[in-house]
């Protein structure tokens, strides 16, 4: 029987654990339901392990060092990660985590965008936020499918996507880096759209609009600087070569006219954006190089952690 284990990670949800943990424990019977408890001041651990969840701690505040732990301490055929504040309902788990199961996903995408989220949501800037990176990923990565939800903590995992995800946010920018990691080393993405209904009152959200919001922007940033360096470093080249051109083209014209050139502050401003583009183009192709064999290395890894699992399997 392929072993399942559904993830939660919570910071002060005693409020709704339990019917969170009794919902899956209902659709998913078999599955290993674990509860790691990040430094709650209520009674969520208490509460989780009451309801029949496995219940660990992990002390390094923040979602993406929950997820990290998470990963690492749990093997499973399947992983389910879910929020534990009872805004995702139960009734699409099974069908989830049999995509995962029959090899036709490495991590699927609980979609809340394309059903009833922003009917749901009564905070207009999270809308706009959630909008923002999905367009904003979409551009920057051109999947052969539009990803629509980037931000949802709904998400069924392969054993090869858990084993090989290298996790590097402490916090609520953890899922768009796993999207932007499946889609940087190709990995197979499936959305399934899911109901989405507002936390019950007297639930809070943890994350912050503003500083979250930003934080997820810049991993994005960063992330396609890393992941598309080429790409990155030849826009960044394309516009120093065009203010470098601004300033240029007047003061040749007018040296073409009168064979002078008093502007010599303008062309050795010129002339270092210039330089500035080229060596932009230099980096991108150094480090374009890297980030082809690091691909190679991970491709090789993920070959080798396939082999480990068939052979644990027999």
């Amino acid at each position: 029987m392929n072993k399942v284990a559904v993830l939660i990670p919570c910071y002060n949800e005693s409020r709704t654990i339990a019917k969170v943990v009794t919902d899956y424990k209902a659709v998913l019977p078999d599955a290993d339901i674990y509860v790691y408890d990040n430094n709650s001041t209520d009674d969520t651990a208490k509460i989780a392990i009451e309801a029949g969840a496995i219940v660990r701690h992990e002390y390094r505040q923040g979602k993406g060092n929950v997820i990290r732990t998470m990963f690492r301490d749990i093997d499973a055929d399947c992983y389910l990660m879910i929020d534990g504040d009872d805004t995702y309902p139960a009734e699409n788990a099974s069908e989830m985590c049999q995509l995962i199961l029959d090899g036709k996903a490495d991590m699927v995408i609980g979609d809340r965008l394309s059903s009833t989220y922003f009917e749901e949501n009564k905070r207009p800037f999270h809308n706009f936020g959630n909008d923002l990176v999905r367009k904003s990923i979409n551009f920057l990565w051109h999947p052969k499918e539009e990803i629509k939800d980037v931000m949802t903590g709904y998400r069924a995992f392969s054993p090869m996507f858990v084993k090989t995800f290298p996790i590097l946010s402490q916090g609520f920018e953890i899922e768009t880096e796993m999207t932007i990691h499946a889609l940087d080393k190709n990995l197979m993405i499936r959305s399934l759209p899911v109901q989405y209904r507002d936390r019950p009152e007297g639930s809070e959200s943890k994350l912050n609009t503003y500083t979250d919001g930003l934080k997820v922007l810049l991993t994005i940033f960063n992330l396609y600087r890393d992941y598309k360096p080429m790409s990155f470093f030849g826009i960044l080249a394309v516009l120093l070569c065009l203010f470098s051109l601004i300033l240029f083209i007047p003061v040749f014209i007018e040296y073409l006219y009168s064979g002078l050139v008093p502007r010599f502050p303008t062309l050795i401003v010129s002339a270092f954006f210039m330089t500035i583009s080229l060596l932009s183009v230099v980096c991108g192709l150094i480090l374009d190089t890297n980030a082809t064999n690091s691909r190679k290395n991970f491709e090789i890894q993920m070959n080798i952690i396939r082999m480990m699992l068939r052979h644990e399997q027999r």
